[in-house]
């Protein structure tokens, strides 16, 4: 089964700075690139989308909820109308700087707490899934939740992703945390080849839980970002797929 290794870029402001953009492009082949609501500015986006293109990455957005100070990750409470309409304007906004490079969508993430918000609120899931249906792209999802449940009744695929850098609870769920732990490269690896491969991982309280690991997610705000990404492709040199997230794998 092909695999595709995707991760969160462009998360900068002004003349601050977070995670290694730079560093990690040569090691993924999808980029979600924030569209300025938890983080980004315009002259960001552009510089991310060109930084991409150089690598031959393929593009997608990064839609978050307008929280800058909390960078995305608290949740809040939204209607379903509000939900998709924040995710059109930020996708919108970062089509404008693809299209100014000549270069196509690829597909949309949701962001830290709108993707968890997504896996428990079906109203909140229905809101992405009628933003996506509408801009006709492919979501990077998460599996075995609600989300993934949303867009099996509606036909529309899903790619769900494993992370690389985050823990597990109990439920197989990935725990949302508002600072990322740096993570030893050579056990990121083997993690993601196990959920890979027995679609398994082991939780913060040592239990087996499902995942599915259609895309594999590196941050780029986690510490020691680069040689946890160079040590996950390595890891997934013969199943990398180049071309955008698909329900089953890849689309």
């Amino acid at each position: 089964m092909a695999v595709s290794i995707n991760c969160d870029l462009g998360e900068a402001f002004g003349i601050w700075r977070l995670g290694d953009d730079e560093g990690c492009m040569p090691f993924i082949t999808h980029a979600n690139i924030a569209c300025g609501y938890h983080a980004s500015d315009p002259r960001t986006m552009w510089r991310t989308v060109r930084l991409a293109k150089q690598h031959g990455v393929r593009v997608g957005a990064h839609p978050g909820l307008p929280d800058r100070e909390g960078f995305g990750r608290r949740e809040m409470k939204l209607s379903r109308e509000e939900v998709t309409a924040l995710v059109l304007y930020q996708v919108g906004a970062l089509d404008a700087f693809v299209r100014a490079e000549n270069m196509r969508m690829s597909h949309l993430k949701p962001h830290g707490a709108l993707m968890g918000m997504a896996m428990n609120d079906s109203a909140v899931a229905e809101g992405i899934a009628e933003a996506a249906a509408a801009l006709e792209l492919p979501v990077i999802g998460v599996g075995n939740c609600v989300m993934e449940q949303v867009f099996a009744a509606r036909g529309m695929p899903l790619a769900c992703e494993f992370y690389a850098d985050l823990d597990y609870d109990d439920r197989g769920w990935q725990i949302i945390t508002m600072h990322h732990d740096a993570v030893d490269p050579e056990a990121a690896a083997a993690k993601v080849l196990r959920a890979v491969h027995e679609g398994r991982t082991r939780s913060v309280n040592g239990r087996d839980v499902p995942v599915k690991a259609d895309s594999i997610c590196v941050h780029s705000d986690t510490p020691g970002a680069v040689a946890v990404a160079k040590s996950v492709w390595a890891a997934l040199s013969s199943k990398l797929e180049q071309s955008a997230p698909n329900s089953a794998a890849l689309f």
